[in-house]
């Protein structure tokens, strides 16, 4: 049986933390904007390292695990 929990945990913090689709930390008039549907390159640079830390620890210290099939 093939392990879904990285593709899963993967998946719902791509969505989650994409810049400027719920939530865009820094913004472009405040701190945290949210739902702008607007980018900078400072925000992607914050949220890719924000998802960095988030996976590793979803998969690495936690051990997300899930079986289909």
């Amino acid at each position: 049986m093939p392990d879904w929990g990285p593709v899963f945990v993967a998946v719902v913090l791509f969505i989650l933390l994409t810049p400027g689709l719920l939530i865009q930390i820094p913004g472009r008039n405040r701190f945290v904007e949210f739902g702008n549907f607007q980018t900078s390159g400072s925000s992607i640079l914050v949220h890719s390292i924000i998802y960095f830390a988030l996976i590793c620890i979803f998969l690495l210290v936690i051990g997300v695990h899930m079986y289909m099939g």
